[in-house]
């Protein structure tokens, strides 16, 4: 029985690695090294370990695989069709083709089983740091004697370039302070990357810095089934640390003259290499050939998979009759479900107050009633005002914790929450300065192409942070960031339109937002409305001329929306009929039909644009913008934006000379 287990297990890992050279070769691009070495460790871990069920890819209690390896997508394809996933042959075959749903690297929304989008290397692992302080924090809120419903791991596989990313090494250090014993990483430990052997730039200690970053770590040789196996499971007993298996691997393994070499990293084997290889490994030189007896020892696996699901849905149901407020909860906000009345808790403003100021306070109101709303920053708390009062933080030892504490990470922090987004159950939102939206930048730009909902808080949104000077003061960052596809950039310009944004950030099931804040006080000037505020439109009509038809046009976002008023009432003084626009997002305004956007923007009116950073993608609105195409400087606030030409003064005179040039 043990030899028949061996050879099927053989078998199995054999016809991994020829759908992956096949499909490489094929497609005439891809990866195919790293999928033949880490074929074994990863069967070890999907026929042994992995709880999931094929026939219910979102299967709540399952456990999340991350493929942060993203290039080595041919491994988890290979994976998901021999499990019985909806991925069929054909898809196989299609690899890397136009409109299949085998991309080049893996994409949640095109494949089923994909968890998350990955390629960039070291967001994988950093995102599925966020998956197991969701699964705790779920599980320590949730979970009563008896009735364990939330239950599940969080593995990753990564390679040794994801361990050279620096956004790896903050997620690993968060993960490691906060013991999260349900993340278990599987390292390819192959030695090899494009361009050649790890120790021409990687010989670091990596079991050494691992067990300093507080992780369990084991080496193991990742070409034995059982060892691996072994591995895994002292890596699930050892609850009070994450593990780290390192699995010592062959790139290529089974081909004759590349195996262990850079070659087999990047590009097809070539046509002859792949017979060699099949021979080798014992493998049909068919392309695409898999015997039925592993189809079959697939499906049996697969059984197994649907037997734990419905042994958990039965669990389920003993938890609803018991706890029926708490499921109620729960299910609620594993769909996505808003609260009813959360909308009538968010606060109108009639005071000057910064637009952070008033953020943190729709925060505070809304949390009652949004249990799973969870969130922090990387060490801005007080700045960037995201604090929940009264709950505490979370930590080892408070895992149901609402407030996070995810200390100088920004990078890890973004892509942490987007890790608690797409596991579901919780909403999860972060903050920092704008001009350290930099930082957080490729897990941003992830989270808009993985349709995954977090809420980014950017305080500090111009010069005006004033003191702190350049390096603080963005000019650039809300174009690089409207540049974004679905991601939807909202620079509200005082407190009701704060609240508005925030209710438009929390009703969003598919699009990230960035709320950019102001440090400094604005005048109330919107419209003190809860139910439904203009702002949701992304760009209104705030205010027109006192007489007569409109003819000129300010439009602004933010802190300038109040210059652009304040503008007009120089330009009416002058005579010249003037309407102001408020935009906080281009991206709601662009979804809004035509016939709206040619009412708010007359296309046979003139038209100024104010914002106090880098001026463009204003152009498409506006015949001129009064912006800021250089860096800051260290002074207070009024006098840098006073320098810059952020007056109403210089918007007015800007105006005006564009008025009379159409005249």
């Amino acid at each position: 029985m043990a030899k028949d287990k061996t050879d099927m297990d053989l078998l199995c890992v054999n016809a991994i690695r020829g759908l992956a050279m096949d499909a490489v070769q094929k497609a005439n691009s891809g990866h195919p090294g790293m999928p033949m070495g880490a074929a074994a460790f990863a069967y070890a871990l999907w026929s042994r370990h992995l709880k999931h069920d094929p026939s219910d890819p979102c299967w709540f209690d399952r456990d999340r695989f991350i493929l942060s390896a993203g290039h080595g997508s041919m491994l988890l394809y290979a994976l998901l069709h021999l499990s019985g996933y909806d991925l069929s042959l054909d898809e196989i075959r299609n690899f890397r083709q136009w409109g299949s749903k085998t991309p080049g690297h893996p994409e949640n929304h095109l494949t089923p089983g994909v968890e998350m989008a990955t390629g960039p290397l070291g967001q994988g692992i950093s995102t599925a740091v966020g998956f197991a302080l969701a699964e705790r924090y779920l599980a320590a809120r949730y979970n009563r004697p008896g009735l364990p419903v939330v239950d599940h791991h969080t593995y990753v596989l990564c390679s040794d370039g994801d361990l050279m990313e620096g956004v790896s090494n903050e997620a690993a250090s968060f993960a490691g302070h906060q013991k999260l014993g349900k993340l278990i990483c599987l390292y390819d430990d192959n030695g090899i990357t494009i361009d050649g052997p790890t120790s021409r730039t990687f010989t670091e200690d990596v079991t050494g810095r691992f067990l300093a970053l507080g992780w369990h770590v084991i080496e193991v040789d990742g070409l034995d089934v059982e060892a691996v196996s072994a591995a895994i499971e002292a890596a699930k007993a050892e609850t009070g640390k994450p593990s780290l298996i390192r699995c010592k691997t062959v790139i290529g393994y089974g081909s004759p003259n590349k195996a262990g070499k850079n070659k087999a990293h990047g590009a097809p084997l070539g046509p002859e290499e792949v017979v060699l290889a099949k021979r080798q490994l014992g493998l049909s030189e068919e392309p695409f050939a898999v015997p039925e007896s592993v189809y079959r020892h697939f499906a049996d696996l697969g059984k197994r998979g649907a037997e734990r699901n419905r042994q958990w849905h039965g669990l389920w149901d003993r938890y609803a009759r018991e706890y029926p407020s708490e499921s109620a909860e729960l299910e609620a906000s594993l769909s996505g479900e808003i609260p009813c009345d959360w909308r009538k808790v968010l606060p109108v403003f009639e005071e000057k107050v910064a637009t952070r100021v008033a953020s943190g306070k729709v925060l505070n109101a809304i949390a009652p009633h949004f249990p799973n709303l969870i969130g922090g920053t990387a060490d801005l708390g007080e700045s960037v005002m995201t604090d929940l009062t009264g709950h505490e933080l979370l930590q080892a030892e408070t895992p149901d914790g609402r407030n996070i504490a995810f200390g100088v990470r920004e990078h890890a922090m973004a892509a942490i929450l987007n890790g608690m987004n797409l596991h579901g159950g919780v909403r999860a939102f972060g903050g920092t300065f704008l001009v350290f939206s930099d930082y957080c930048r490729p897990s941003i730009r992830l989270a808009a192409l993985m349709r995954c909902p977090t809420v980014f808080v950017f305080t500090h949104d111009s010069v005006g942070v004033g003191e702190d000077g350049p390096t603080h003061q963005p000019i650039e960052h809300l174009a690089s960031l409207r540049a974004i596809p679905n991601l939807n950039v909202m620079r509200p310009a005082d407190g009701n339109e704060t609240s508005a944004c925030w209710k438009v950030a929390l009703e969003s099931r598919e699009t990230p937002c960035v709320l950019a804040l102001t440090r400094q006080a604005v005048p109330t000037v919107t419209p003190a409305t809860v139910a439904s505020h203009p702002a949701e439109k992304g760009g209104y009509i705030l205010n027109e001329p006192a007489s007569g038809a409109a003819r000129l046009v300010i439009l602004a976002s933010g802190s300038e929306v109040s210059v652009a008023l304040e503008a007009q009432k120089i330009l009416e003084s002058w005579g010249i009929a003037t309407r102001v626009v408020s935009m906080p997002s281009v991206h709601l305004f662009e979804r809004q039909s035509q016939a709206y956007r040619e009412h708010v923007l007359p296309s046979n009116v003139p038209a100024v644009a104010v914002e106090a950073g880098a001026t463009l993608g204003w152009y498409k609105y506006a015949d001129a913008v009064v912006g800021i195409d250089r860096f800051g400087a260290s002074a207070p606030g009024p006098r840098v934006l006073a320098e810059l030409g952020i007056t109403p003064e210089n918007v007015a005179r800007v105006a005006k000379e564009v008025f009379d040039a159409r005249d």
